[in-house]
């Protein structure tokens, strides 16, 4: 068999295949295990290579099932993993379109052995299955789980590719094509895996096992589906009325979220829509040929290098050594709002720490409090998390309107207004009731860290700590450094992020630091364009090419018009004219409007009231059009990376791409914003130079 690509610095996985005999005489199992040699902290993935071994070690397999010599053949993996999918360090060495379809081909000639076996074949999952990993196990004509699984998944889609060796004709054959669309499309752009019990109530594995004697209760399962005892029923095909509906809805809910700014949904899709009448064989043919065209796209070559940079940054770029981190055993909250309260039951449940709100009075104590058991209320309803777990949790945050509670906390974080007296306020009242090792954080999402620490005693002990809302679910902690913060305190602000499990990048104290700053331009930009006469509908639209999260004015109305004036404003202060004022925003916000666009009805765009447009029309100018307004953002955009890159905010434009995808939602499929800048050319126009070094993203400019 063929390996198309350059496998010089592929980790081989192995397929290891043993006997094992089936209790109750059902004859020889043949258990194929799948295991690249490395610990469980280095993920089995399947590049040329290992699927060349696993074509072989199969091949063989079912030689011996035609001697009669084997009644069922098992796939297996290593502690912890199944396979995490594709080799992508392999994809980009990919020679040219013909090696790429050659790729696809080899990964389906080694997965129909298992279809074509001739005996029962069994995927016995023991961990996570991504990607070809998945497909592995669905190739099998069963499968079980252990119950602790929690990475079951196509992420295909996310990453600029199609589930490209199995799962588009599959899925929407076993689990129905309504559930297999959100497998295949829905799951990937939320990056929300499947957990164990989720993936098997849907019909994606069969049954779910414990995880202590997983594999023993695997091979006693399979025996008893051999001899018959258990029957496994599959769903029926769904009709072509159902089938077409599901599709066409999908095809409309794409146009209106991405507008085809990526090829990939669309391209799943559409191998998904031919599944129902297609051939095995035609849609496996069609398969090979959507994951040529895309691993040869610009998409696919950005996605791998997001991919890279957000699976690389669990090691934190110029964080100090961890042995400085002090030890976190209790928590203070200053301030019980709705960040406050977010952050308190993060750090309870992450941490397992006790946790102190504190508020200024008893009412506001109790409306955080509320927030968090409401919080958690919604978790045990939706059975994510258990009545033991969720009793625990409330019970570990306290609430309080005494400053003194806060003695015994190792780490204090204030979480009030953006007002920078009121923060400074803060830090003094709490330097004259800590301990003399506890760290001070700072959750500002703008405010100067150094400034707030300025007259403080210890301004050493202080380091910014920017959490993302909604906390739990936004992965990024923009960790800053003021110009007097300890190696200690930073190093356990960069520890405490690794315990809360999110991705910690180091910024420099500079305005806005990374995520704030660009997309308060943005919107800035956006703005000025409706201020100097463009419609409202046309500067939303806008954006579209980028396949953002969302428009932009539904930002501005999910953080608030004045949380966005202000914001904008002080960035203008600190930075000057390149961040517009806005007169239009400032009379809204004047006048006590909360929301820029006015719900919508569902399935219809958002609509504009004519007020809001009004509000804008006293400032003259040039309306642009959406080309023009997409120019004048990416514009300004390109010349602020170069002023951030001067100043020295992060330690190099990769870091500002990992936080843009973690903290804005820039998509995988665009690699983050440097490398668009990069391909679309803006950086040499822009600054005579592109930012990335050669061929760190992989992705040529235009």
């Amino acid at each position: 068999m063929s390996t198309p690509t350059d496998t010089r610095a592929e980790r081989v996985s192995h397929a290891i295949a043993r006997d094992v005999t089936l209790p109750g005489g059902a004859g020889t199992l043949v258990l194929v295990t799948i295991d690249n040699g490395l610990d469980h902290t280095k993920p089995t993935t399947l590049g040329p290579l290992g699927i060349a071994e696993l074509t072989a070690t199969l091949t063989a397999v079912q030689a011996r099932v035609a001697a009669g010599e084997v009644a069922a053949v098992a796939v297996t993996g290593k502690p912890y993993y199944l396979a995490a999918g594709a080799d992508l360090t392999q994809i980009g060495t990919v020679p040219g379109r013909e090696g790429a379809l050659e790729l696809g081909r080899n990964g389906h000639r080694a997965y129909e052995l298992l279809h074509s076996m001739g005996v029962p074949t069994f995927a016995f999952v023991n961990g996570v299955a991504l990607g070809g990993g998945l497909e592995l196990a669905l190739n099998c004509d069963y499968r079980t789980v252990a119950s602790d699984v929690r990475a079951l998944a196509l992420p295909e889609t996310g990453l600029g590719l199609v589930p490209g060796w199995g799962g588009a004709y599959i899925v929407p054959r076993l689990v129905g094509v309504e559930k297999a669309l959100d497998v295949i499309l829905t799951r990937p752009a939320a990056n929300k895996p499947f957990a164990a019990v989720e993936a098997t109530k849907i019909g994606l594995m069969d049954v779910v096992l414990d995880p202590a004697d997983f594999l023993e209760e695997s091979i006693r399962w399979a025996a008893r589906v051999v001899t018959g005892e258990v029957v496994v029923p599959r769903r029926e095909l769904d009709s072509a009325e159902i089938w077409d509906g599901v599709v066409a809805a999908a095809r409309q809910r794409l146009d209106a979220v991405i507008n085809r700014s990526r090829p990939a949904p669309y391209r799943a899709l559409d191998l998904v829509a031919a599944a129902r009448t297609a051939s095995r064989e035609e849609a496996f043919a069609a398969e090979d040929e959507a994951l040529a065209d895309l691993i040869m796209s610009d998409e696919m070559r950005a996605s791998v290098y997001a991919f890279g940079l957000v699976s690389g940054g669990k090691k934190p770029v110029g964080a100090p050594d961890r042995s400085l981190a002090q030890p976190v055993t209790r928590v203070g909250i200053v301030g019980a709002g709705l960040m406050a309260a977010q952050i308190a039951m993060l750090f309870a449940q992450r941490l397992g720490v006790p946790v102190v709100m504190r508020d200024l009075d008893q009412e506001r104590v109790d409306k955080g409090l509320a927030a968090v058991r409401s919080s958690v209320d919604r978790l045990t309803s939706t059975g994510r998390m258990s009545e033991s777990a969720a009793s625990r949790l409330v019970g570990s945050i306290h609430g309080t309107t005494d400053l003194a509670e806060f003695a015994t906390c190792d780490l204090v974080i204030e979480a009030v207004t953006e007002i920078l007296d009121l923060k400074k306020k803060v830090f003094a009242e709490l330097e004259t009731v800590i301990s003399p090792t506890t760290i001070l954080a700072t959750n500002t999402s703008a405010l100067s860290v150094t400034a707030m620490a300025a007259d403080l005693q210890h301004p050493e002990r202080v380091v910014g700590l920017h959490f993302f809302n909604p906390v739990a679910a936004m992965p990024l902690v923009e960790v800053v450094q003021a110009e007097r913060t300890s190696l200690e305190a930073l190093a356990t602000g960069f520890a405490v992020a690794a315990k809360l499990r999110k991705t910690a990048v180091l910024v420099a104290d500079r305005p806005g630091f990374v995520v704030n700053r660009l997309l308060v331009l943005l919107l800035g930009v956006i703005v000025d364009a409706v201020e100097k006469g463009t419609p409202v509908e046309v500067a939303d639209r806008a954006l579209r090419p980028l396949g953002l999260p969302m428009p932009p004015f539904e930002l501005f109305d999910l953080v608030g018009p004045a949380v966005g004036l202000h914001v904008l404003t002080s960035l203008r202060e600190e930075l000057g004219d390149r961040f517009p004022r806005s007169p239009g925003l400032e009379k809204l916000v004047a006048e006590g409007t909360t929301v820029v666009l006015p719900a919508k009805a569902k399935g219809l765009p958002k609509p504009v009231d004519p007020a809001i447009q009004a509000a804008f029309s006293e400032t003259s100018g040039t309306p642009l059009d959406e080309a023009g307004v997409l120019d004048s953002v990416l514009t300004a955009l390109t010349v602020e990376v170069g002023h951030m890159l001067e100043e020295g905010v992060v330690a190099t434009p990769q870091q500002i791409d990992l936080c843009m995808i973690l903290g804005a939602g820039w998509g995988f499929h665009l690699g983050g914003l440097t490398p668009y800048l990069d391909r679309t050319g803006y950086s040499e126009r822009v600054l005579g130079r592109r930012i990335l070094p050669d061929g760190v993203a992989n992705v040529p400019a235009v």
